[in-house]
Order: structure tokens, then sequence, then C-alpha cells
């Protein structure tokens, strides 16, 4: 955990974020957290992991992303040498998203 972030009000922020329920619950809180620019680079992130992890090259990835090379690159060293929080998420909405497709066959 890194050091740097981890204090009482990460935390309390942190809470906040794990008591949403929705997506819209998300959105409200985001909009008004965040800026318009930091919500759209956060979500980028993400999917330039999702396709990292789905062996993606780069060239696609900046293709259907956007993302420069150095966001993917620094999106890669996270998933290979970070705390594994991308790779986290990512199986977890992958379970979530098999779950759903089980239930609707």
């Amino acid at each position: 955990m890194n050091k740097k972030i981890k204090n009482e009000l990460t935390d309390k922020l942190f809470q906040c974020i794990l008591s949403l329920e929705t997506i819209e619950e998300c959105y409200q809180l985001f909009e008004d957290l965040c800026t318009v620019n930091e919500i759209q680079a956060i979500a980028q992130r993400m999917e330039v992991a999702a396709m990292l992890d789905a062996k993606c090259t780069y060239v696609e990835i900046a293709k259907q992303t956007g993302a420069s090379t150095a966001t993917i690159s620094r999106v890669n060293r996270c998933l290979h040498y970070g705390t594994d929080g991308y790779k986290l998420i990512i199986d977890r909405v992958r379970q979530q998203n098999q779950a759903t497709e089980k239930q609707e066959s």
C-alpha cells in the first residue's frame, strides 16, 4: 500500500465510494468530485488495462482508446509491477459478466 496516499481522509473517500450502490450513484458522486477530463482519463486507463490484459497491442489500444503510448506504458507497468488493483477489477468484472450471461441463458 502506498504510504503517500494512505491517510484518514483517503480512507473516508474510499468508504464513500464503497457505499455507492448503482452506476447512477457513481455518476452523481464522480460528476461532483472530479472534472469531466479526470473521469474520462480514469475510464480510459481502465479500458487500456482491460485491453492489455486481453493481449491487445499498443497500436490497437491507442487506435481504439485514443490513449498515448506513455499512458499505455504506465498502465502496463502497473499491471506488471503494481499492486494488482487493475487485475482485481478486471477479473471481478469478468466474473460478474460471466455470471450475468449464465443467468440470461
